[in-house]
């Protein structure tokens, strides 16, 4: 019984932290999707491009996502901005 009470009060305190953490257009996003990132190339996009990096996006990028239809928070550079490769 300990076991259980422990294990509950461990996943309330990690539900509240998590909670915290996303906006409700993020919650709303994660509630229609069943994974957290459309593909493996979704997931590497968005490490290399993690919040207060400079955003790095090539054609094969814009590519990819709008093949897989991938979701989140947009990142927006300028046409100038887009690699090649």
């Amino acid at each position: 019984m300990r076991h259980r009470v422990t294990r509950g009060a461990m996943l309330l305190a990690f539900s509240a932290l998590a909670a915290g953490c996303a906006s409700s257009q993020e919650w709303a996003d994660w509630k229609q999707h069943p994974a957290h990132f459309a593909s493996g190339d979704h997931a590497l996009f968005s490490v290399r491009n993690r919040e207060g990096a400079v955003a790095r996006v090539s054609r094969a990028d814009i590519t990819t996502a709008r093949s897989e239809s991938w979701w989140g928070r947009p990142i927006t550079v300028s046409s100038e901005q887009i690699q090649q490769n």
